[in-house]
């Protein structure tokens, strides 16, 4: 083989070949920066790629935030206690990064529908869900109740039953059928101040839900007078709007808590649900449901001939009214979410 193109031959060897490093081939170190620094914050707004954040030192302040790259896609949602670096002044073209997100305590999840294996995480570290159904115009859906329950117990929330336009109807027919349950309640009516319900958002972050039409939107407006104002805030800083799919936290007033919007949740996917996660969540009875046999629904027979739930109501541990409001409720797994 000829070398330099003037006859002389000679044996190519590693030095003849020249090797031009590639993206693959560069060291890359798997440290990632610890962000002692970071500014702890409360996730108040999802928009488009961004992130309205307020930081625990001043909470009356919005950050924009970034989901930093070393986060890969680590999911980011209201409610999230995050670490943020970079610039946290909120000036109009600030941008931070998120470069740490909690464990949660909670997470309120759901899917599209029952089908749908894929679940979406509404909102995060919440204590209490507040469950708003109207007595009458609309009148209330079970349906919906249930499944809203199903899902703060299997996502360790708190339930709370409100029950609104309590001058058009008695609440108490309605309410009788969770009474077993132990849910709390909170009743309102047209032209009053819902102060029960101050009572339970008070000092804590509350997701509320509920169907279109049963007074919501007005519960969340006594709550926060300028709710409207607050969400223009969290929408515009993002970029894009906030629409009927996301949820928004909004800052009670004095700072005494935060009180979380979801108006998309309209009906809970239970795909991601089993009922030994609603069990669960009953501390009378999840030791009881280690008898079961595998795959038990608990709901008995003929469909669980064998649950051991029943086992402890023949033994008096747990009273009969109380099992058949609980099996109402985890029917909910069964009944297709469009019914509801």
């Amino acid at each position: 083989m000829t070398r330099g193109g003037r006859g002389e031959t000679s044996r190519l060897d590693e030095s003849d070949v020249r090797v031009r490093p590639g993206r693959g081939t560069r060291p890359r170190s798997k440290r990632r920066p610890e962000h002692a620094d970071a500014a702890p914050a409360m996730v108040v707004g999802v928009d488009r790629g961004r992130w309205t954040c307020a930081p625990d030192e001043d909470p009356e302040r919005r950050v924009v935030a970034m989901r930093a790259r070393e986060l890969g896609r680590t999911p980011v949602v209201v409610g999230d206690r995050v670490g943020l670096v970079g610039d946290v002044s909120g000036g109009e073209d600030a941008l931070a990064r998120i470069v740490r997100v909690a464990d949660r305590t909670s997470v309120l999840r759901r899917t599209a529908d029952d089908t749908d294996p894929y679940e979406r995480v509404v909102v995060a570290n919440a204590s209490h869900l507040v469950i708003v159904t109207s007595l009458a115009d609309p009148p209330p859906r079970t349906g919906f109740v249930d499944r809203a329950l199903v899902a703060a117990y299997a996502g360790g929330l708190e339930p709370v039953l409100c029950l609104t336009k309590a001058d058009l109807a008695d609440p108490e027919p309605f309410a009788a059928q969770y009474a077993e349950l132990d849910l709390p309640r909170v009743v309102t009516r047209a032209g009053e101040d819902p102060a029960g319900l101050r009572e339970v958002v008070a000092d804590r972050v509350t997701a509320l839900v509920g169907h279109s039409g049963v007074g919501k939107s007005t519960l969340v407006n006594q709550l926060v007078p300028d709710a409207d104002r607050a969400v223009g805030e969290v929408s515009g800083v993002g970029k894009g709007r906030h629409t009927s799919t996301s949820a928004v936290a909004l800052a009670l007033p004095d700072q005494r808590g935060w009180v979380v919007d979801t108006p998309g949740v309209r009906s809970f996917g239970l795909a991601h649900i089993a009922p030994d996660d609603v069990v669960a969540a009953f501390g009378d009875l999840a030791a009881a449901i280690e008898e079961c046999p595998r795959g038990c629904g608990h709901l008995g027979p003929p469909a669980d001939p064998e649950c051991a739930l029943d086992g402890e109501v023949a033994a008096g541990r747990l009273s009969p009214a109380r099992l058949e409001a609980l099996r109402r409720v985890l029917e909910a797994l069964r009944t297709p979410a469009w019914e509801t």
